[in-house]
């Protein structure tokens, strides 16, 4: 088969998928590839199980081009104060519960400079990283 009937015959390009909550991006990648019926198909950029948001998916020969994507991960999210939990998420056992005290706006914002600009983060427990050759999610 020459190379222009191929690329007539196979699909490709990019899929940019509202990627829901519960669903690990290889989960989705699995789904596409049932509906449209080809195996090669990958993503640029793993989102962790409970997040929600874009995730760019190459499909066919577009797979090509993920490593030349250009971007970063934005987070938005909204806090619970004063619970630690199992899971370093809302979706783990309560382990321990504070009463947040009363704060002015303008304390809130002192203790918020904290969290602003570039910080070492540690991954929460159920994040998507590698450890071991192991989702931490799965651990």
């Amino acid at each position: 088969m020459d190379y222009q009937k191929q690329l007539k015959d196979s699909p490709f390009g990019f899929l940019i998928l509202d990627k829901p909550s519960g669903l690990t991006s290889h989960d989705c990648i699995n789904k596409i590839r049932k509906i449209i019926g080809i195996k090669k198909i990958g993503h640029a950029g793993t989102l962790d199980p409970a997040v929600t948001g874009v995730l760019p998916v190459a499909i066919g020969n577009a797979t090509r081009l993920i490593p030349y994507l250009k971007g970063s991960k934005t987070y938005v999210g909204s806090i619970q104060l004063g619970q630690v939990t199992s899971t370093d998420d809302i979706s783990g056992e309560i382990i321990s519960s504070a009463k947040v005290p009363a704060l002015t706006s303008i304390e809130l914002d002192n203790i918020l400079n904290n969290f602003r600009g570039h910080i070492q983060q540690i991954p929460p427990q159920v994040s998507s990283i590698n450890i071991n050759g192991e989702r931490a999610y799965e651990r």
